[in-house]
């Protein structure tokens, strides 16, 4: 499966730092920004200004934007240019039943095709997951990206454990980054302790083979998290 795709499409991974090349560098801190929610859905994206705040020229800043305009999380507008893309409710809903669909079909292949390196894959995302969201330390920016690292692990180890490479690229796109750390930011305590529930309940369907359970699963798991972005939208 596609490692990186599919860290990139749940958010997760180290932040960039200043060795990184020109165009890495620009890609990864304005996606970054998106996906936490620094750089708003409508907010334009000004060269200038990000170039001038990453020290770069705004050369790989200008490629940065057009990769994640083919990623889909920036769109142009006439007469302001490049905005960071929004979403209504039916986006949110065909997004995320797409989501449903394709992942859930992942946790159903694990349950037939993971080995036992696949579920001790997912049992250290789980039990990073669990320690993360007990951190008290952290300020709650801090903390959800390490609850969005851990999330993404357990869910990049079921899709490896599917065994279907041509299902991790299409994960990769129909995952939708902000989304996903929208959900994790906004979720209670008691929200989070019940997705890794979920989470254990998933492995727990995979490693005993019980594909339709896992299935069954992993659907209601990511709906728990669309609910969380509708309340928030209708508020």
């Amino acid at each position: 499966m596609n490692e990186n795709g599919v860290a990139a499409a749940y958010g997760g991974g180290p932040l960039p730092d200043a060795g990184m090349a020109g165009p890495v560098l620009a890609y990864s801190s304005i996606r970054a920004w998106i996906v936490e929610g620094r750089l708003r859905p409508g907010e334009r994206l000004i060269e200038a200004r990000i170039a001038a705040e990453l020290k770069l020229s705004r050369t790989p800043v200008r490629e940065a934007v057009r990769m994640l305009a083919a990623d889909g999380l920036v769109v142009t507008e006439r007469n302001r240019g490049a905005v960071v893309r929004s979403l209504g409710r039916q986006d949110v809903l065909d997004l995320y039943e797409l989501r449903a669909r394709l992942e859930s079909y992942a946790a159903e292949l694990a349950a037939s095709r993971a080995a036992a390196g696949d579920i001790a894959a997912i049992d250290d995302g789980i039990r990073d997951f669990g320690r993360a969201i007990r951190r008290r330390d952290l300020d709650h920016l801090e903390r959800t990206r390490l609850i969005g690292e851990a999330n993404r692990r357990v869910h990049a180890a079921i899709i490896a454990a599917s065994g279907h490479a041509r299902l991790a690229h299409l994960l990769s796109s129909a995952v939708d980054a902000p989304l996903v750390f929208e959900a994790l930011h906004e979720f209670t305590n008691n929200e989070l302790a019940r997705s890794n529930l979920f989470h254990q309940l998933i492995r727990d369907t995979i490693a005993k083979g019980e594909p339709v359970r896992a299935a069954q699963l992993m659907h209601e798991h990511i709906m728990q998290g669309r609910d969380r972005i509708l309340r928030s939208l209708d508020a």
